[in-house]
């Protein structure tokens, strides 16, 4: 019974280790083709649009 419990934690915790690197490789991905299209066009960032405010403020990188 222990090793089922075992070979249980370890396959939930490769799935967790497994979402965790897709996750962070569709962000990294994201982030390297704005900086890219930034690169094309000369710009120095993105503005985006406060739907609060409406004032216009740079894209952070956690938008």
């Amino acid at each position: 019974m222990a090793q089922i419990i075992f070979l249980l934690l370890v396959v939930g915790l490769a799935w967790f280790g497994y979402r965790k690197f897709v996750a962070d490789a569709e962000r990294l991905s994201r982030l390297r083709k704005r900086a890219e299209e930034e690169r094309q066009t000369g710009a120095t960032g993105t503005l985006v649009k406060d739907p609060k405010t409406g004032e216009y403020r740079l894209r952070r990188d956690d938008d």
